[in-house]
């Protein structure tokens, strides 16, 4: 189908995301967030029918339910999937998650816990790390950041380690050479991923009017230019009405600061 020609940054953004299951085999599939899960709900409907999915509580469906207030939709259940059995899927890595940290280094550490030097006096208190120490080691996840700024992908390393990167010195002895597994990273510039040598990061794709230059002054580290990097695709008009379909309220509009266009209007 041929790319829509009117669609908002955060619906490209959606789109992107969405193929951070491409290649994976059947699995649990957890979106954190409302971009990362109309992804994981566009992948299913469109090319990966085999992912499972939960309605964020304690069930199974089959029918990806959608974000923000319902209405009168009813959501099918295919099975029970209580903590007990997400943790079975976790630890022996049939889940592939997209989480939203607030800062991400150079190694893919992520930082979803505080901002600040000082533990005992933080600039900013978040989440704390929760379950991103272990989910990290166990399963593969992809990330999606709404903006990228040397704020988010910081110079240093993150000031909070809650999720597990390539730094290799930090990791257990013996631990085995697949015991971190990190997918796309998608932001509001571009999308890139940790497969450069040495997993060094590498832009894949270009956001519509973004250049490499641009993504990279506004990164902390040095990134890596792809083989065969090119232009972020537009989405499709079928992948459009099925994000409105996962989205009716429109809860995406206020990801992405001032909800711009998906094409950048010439300067």
């Amino acid at each position: 189908m041929a790319p829509a020609k009117d669609f908002t940054l955060s619906e490209l953004v959606i789109a992107a995301a969405s193929e951070a299951w491409r290649d994976d085999d059947e699995l649990l599939v957890t979106g954190i967030g409302p971009v990362p899960r109309i992804a994981a709900g566009l992948a299913k409907l469109t090319y990966h029918p085999g992912l499972q999915m939960t309605d964020g509580e304690a069930w199974l469906t089959e029918d990806p339910v959608p974000v923000g207030p319902r209405g009168d939709y009813k959501a099918r259940y295919s099975g029970w999937m209580p903590y007990r059995r997400v943790f079975e899927s976790v630890w022996s890595g049939r889940r592939h998650a997209m989480v939203t940290p607030v800062q991400i280094d150079r190694w893919g550490q992520g930082n979803i816990s505080m901002l600040g030097d000082d533990l005992e006096k933080p600039k900013v208190q978040m989440l704390g790390v929760r379950g991103f120490p272990g989910n990290s080691v166990c399963h593969k996840n992809s990330m999606f950041l709404p903006s990228h700024t040397k704020r988010t992908f910081v110079e240093g390393e993150v000031d909070v380690v809650a999720s597990v990167g390539f730094k290799k010195d930090t990791w257990p002895a013996n631990a085995p050479e697949d015991f971190v597994e990190i997918g796309l990273m998608v932001t509001n510039l571009c999308v890139f991923d940790f497969n450069g040598p040495d997993h060094a990061a590498q832009v894949l794709s270009l956001h519509p009017g973004v250049t490499f230059d641009e993504v990279q002054d506004n990164t902390g580290f040095e990134l890596l230019k792809a083989d065969g990097m090119g232009e972020t695709p537009a989405p499709t008009q079928e992948q459009l009405d099925i994000i409105k379909r996962l989205d009716p309220t429109d809860i995406r509009a206020k990801v992405i600061k001032d909800n711009p266009p998906g094409i950048r209007p010439a300067a």
